[in-house]
């Protein structure tokens, strides 16, 4: 055999070879993948069929992409953290709505989503009580320029400026005093201060003397005024009126009136022995 022989052979061998190792290397591939669609399969029926071992797959799992978050940001991530806000799309209220709730955020300097969100409340609860909506936002305006942490010097918090501890009994249905700094809980237990107040007076005007504290003071120091004109103004806001931006009174409780006969405090805190402590 000639030396072109021996290498021409050599070179069918090595051909032979690699396409035997191919060949094997296919057919171990073919037979791996294989032995994993069954491996999914068989846990595919397992998870089926053992729901406890689908939930602490999905708890590893969660668990490991939480670890992984927080390696990446910092800060643990709390999906169901939107769920305690406050705020809704302004855009989705009926116009009316939408109408108050941007002009309140513009003239108050609060972002419309969660003032939106308390506009809603005031229309649900007030027509709920046949009592006009925009008059339950100019107390909040006046009270507290919606601000939902307010509190003034004699105790009185949150958005309608309502004396907790004289009214803690209605904050035993939303879980206690903390309550007070939940802009929608305060609002209503408010509100229902304020339906009593009216009750009791028998007009509007009166009613928010007694939200005030002063039905038995000779003034209240403009505060029931300062509320009737908010409302005047709220009320043409939502039919659609335009209202010029730098009408007086808009932050009433910003800017106190002139001393009268007794002198005006903002925020409930006039009279607190007065200040609607006989209701409940």
């Amino acid at each position: 055999m000639t030396a072109t022989e021996k290498i021409a052979q050599l070179g069918r061998g090595m051909r032979t070879f690699a396409g035997d190792v191919a060949e094997g290397f296919f057919e171990i591939m073919h037979n791996g993948f294989a032995l994993v669609g069954l491996a999914v399969v068989f846990c595919i029926i397992m998870l089926s069929t053992r729901p406890e071992l689908r939930q602490q797959g999905e708890e590893r799992l969660t668990s490991w992409l939480t670890a992984r978050q927080v390696a990446a940001l910092g800060i643990r991530p709390e999906p169901d953290a939107i769920e305690r806000a406050t705020a809704a799309n302004p855009g989705d209220l009926p116009r009316e709505q939408a109408n108050v709730a941007y002009w309140i955020a513009k003239k108050y300097k609060v972002a419309p989503e969660p003032l939106a969100a308390l506009v809603a409340e005031a229309y649900a609860v007030g027509r709920g009580i046949r009592l006009d909506p925009t008059l339950i936002l100019a107390v909040m305006a006046v009270e507290s320029s919606f601000n939902p942490f307010a509190q003034s010097p004699v105790g009185a918090q949150g958005l309608m400026q309502v004396m907790t501890e004289i009214h803690s009994d209605k904050y035993l249905h939303f879980g206690g005093q903390y309550a007070a700094f939940d802009p929608k809980t305060n609002l209503r237990v408010g509100v229902k201060v304020l339906q009593e107040c009216i009750a009791r007076a028998g007009s509007i005007e009166g009613g928010l003397r007694y939200y005030v504290g002063a039905a038995n003071l000779p003034s209240d120091g403009g505060y029931a005024k300062k509320v009737l004109a908010e409302h005047a103004r709220l009320y043409q806001v939502a039919k659609g009126k335009p209202m010029p931006d730098n009408m007086p009174g808009l932050r009433a409780a910003a800017k106190p009136a002139e001393p009268t006969a007794v002198p005006a405090t903002p925020a409930n805190a006039s009279a607190p022995a007065i200040k609607v402590a006989s209701l409940s």
